[in-house]
């Protein structure tokens, strides 16, 4: 069976409460349910884990390797500088989805970088649970078209 594995950076466990008129009222546990409901329906596997530690997420990507066939990924703060979990990416073979609740492209000048961009396969922004419904659907068709599922 295909699996997935969402992993979800600094800050995203405070879903619901946080800055919520720029990541909406629904907690994380209401976006990892809507995943796994969506990844059951099609009779995909999907594991997914918070971490506020950077190391933390490089051990998961790099753990990731033959054990799951896509990551979606929203590192949050990391997606801007940080360099270890660019060339974790960068040094496993899973498809990585890079995702995002809001459009960074539209925030803070600071948030247009990523530094992950050019290693993932792509990005999804700006569509708070829909980012990430549109990722794992990307993920469900590449895995579809491979005869994976």
């Amino acid at each position: 069976m295909a699996k997935i594995l969402v992993l979800h950076g600094p800050n995203l466990n405070l879903l619901g409460k946080r800055e919520p008129e720029v990541y909406g009222y629904l907690t994380l546990a209401d976006i990892n349910q809507k995943l796994q409901e969506r990844a059951r329906q099609v009779g995909l596997e999907l594991d997914a884990k918070q971490s506020n530690e950077e190391g933390t997420l490089v051990t998961s990507i790099q753990q990731a390797e033959e054990a799951y066939s896509f990551i979606i990924l929203n590192a949050a703060a990391y997606t801007h500088y940080s360099i270890a979990i660019r060339d974790a990416i960068a040094a496993v073979s899973v498809p990585v989805i890079e995702v995002h609740l809001s459009n960074v492209h539209a925030r803070e000048e600071f948030r247009h970088q990523s530094v992950i961009s050019p290693v993932v396969m792509g990005q999804v922004a700006g569509f708070g649970l829909d980012s990430y419904m549109g990722a794992l659907e990307i993920a469900i068709r590449k895995l579809q078209a491979e005869n994976k599922i």
